[in-house]
C-alpha cells in the first residue's frame, strides 16, 4: 500500500521553461510531494531545472516522462485541472482550498492528480474534460497571470495543509462508498465506447460533434462513477452494439 503522499501526482503538461520544471520539483518537495509526472517537455532533461530545484534533485531524478495526459492519470480515480478562465461549458469548479481537501481525502483510497497546464496558454479544452474537477486560483484580476512553478506551490500547499488538518483530527472523513471509483483509464475507454455507440445509433454526427460529447463527459464526470457503474453501462453499450451488427447482417443486399 503506498503511502497518501505517493498517490498524488503534480502533472505538468507541455512545459515550455526547464526552470518551471525545476521550480514546481522544489515546491513540491517543501510540501512533502514526491510524484512529478511530466507531459512532452518541450526541454528535458535540462540543466536549467537541476539549478532551479535546488534541494529537489531526488524529484526530478524519479520524474515520470510521459506522451500524453492519458499516461500521466492512467489509474487515478481523481483528476483536477487548473483553469485560468471560464468555460464555454461550465465544468464543476473548485477553490484552493477545497482541492488540497479532495485530493488528500481520497489520495488514501487512489492515485490522484493535479494538472497544471501550459505556460502560454493552459491546459486544451480536451485535457481539461478528462478532469473531474477544475481548479482555479483566485489571483489579482488585474495582474491574474501565475508563475507555473508559483500555481504548484499554491495548490501543493493546500494538500499539506488538508495533510495538518487530516492530523489533527479536523478534517472532515470522505464518505465510503461499496465500489471502487473507476480510474481515469476506464472512464476514458468508456468515453471512446459511449461516443461510438452513439454514432453507430446515428444519435451522434461524428462530422458535426458540436457539444454533445462534452457535454455527457461533464455529466459522467460529475457523476464520480464507480467500476461496477462503469461496468453496467459498458455491457449496454455491448449489447446496443450486437443488436446493431445482427440488424445490419439481417438488411437485404
Amino acid at each position: 500500500m503506498l503511502e497518501r503522499n505517493d498517490n498524488i501526482r503534480i502533472v505538468l503538461v507541455n512545459s515550455a521553461h526547464p526552470g518551471n520544471i525545476g521550480g514546481a520539483a522544489r515546491a513540491m518537495k517543501n510540501m512533502g510531494l514526491s510524484q512529478l509526472y511530466l507531459v512532452a517537455p518541450r526541454e528535458y532533461p535540462a540543466p536549467r531545472a537541476v539549478w532551479r530545484s535546488a534541494g529537489a534533485r531526488d524529484v526530478l531524478a524519479n520524474a515520470v516522462v510521459v506522451g500524453s495526459v492519458e499516461e500521466a492519470v492512467a489509474g487515478c480515480g481523481l483528476v483536477i485541472g487548473t483553469s485560468a478562465r471560464e468555460r464555454r461549458i461550465p465544468w464543476p469548479l473548485i477553490d484552493p482550498r477545497q482541492c488540497g481537501q479532495q485530493v488528500w481525502a481520497e489520495a488514501a483510497d487512489h492515485p490522484t492528480a493535479i494538472l497544471f497546464g501550459r505556460e502560454d496558454r493552459g491546459l486544451t479544452n480536451e485535457e481539461l474534460q478528462q478532469c473531474h474537477y477544475h481548479v482555479n486560483i483566485p489571483s489579482n484580476p488585474d495582474y491574474s497571470s501565475l508563475n507555473l512553478a508559483t500555481a504548484v506551490q499554491v495548490l501543493a500547499y493546500e494538500v499539506r495543509m488538508a495533510s495538518l488538518q487530516d492530523s489533527a483530527g479536523q478534517l472532515p472523513p470522505l464518505g465510503a462508498w461499496d465500489q471502487p471509483l473507476a480510474t481515469a483509464d476506464e472512464l476514458e475507454l468508456f468515453h471512446q465506447h459511449w461516443a461510438s455507440s452513439l454514432a453507430d445509433l446515428g444519435f451522434y454526427d461524428r462530422d458535426n460533434p458540436k457539444q454533445l460529447l462534452t457535454r455527457l463527459r461533464r455529466l459522467f464526470n460529475r457523476s464520480r462513477m464507480d467500476r461496477m457503474e462503469v461496468s453496467i453501462l459498458r455491457g449496454v453499450l455491448a449489447t446496443i452494439d450486437k443488436k446493431l451488427t445482427a440488424a445490419e447482417a439481417n438488411e437485404p443486399s
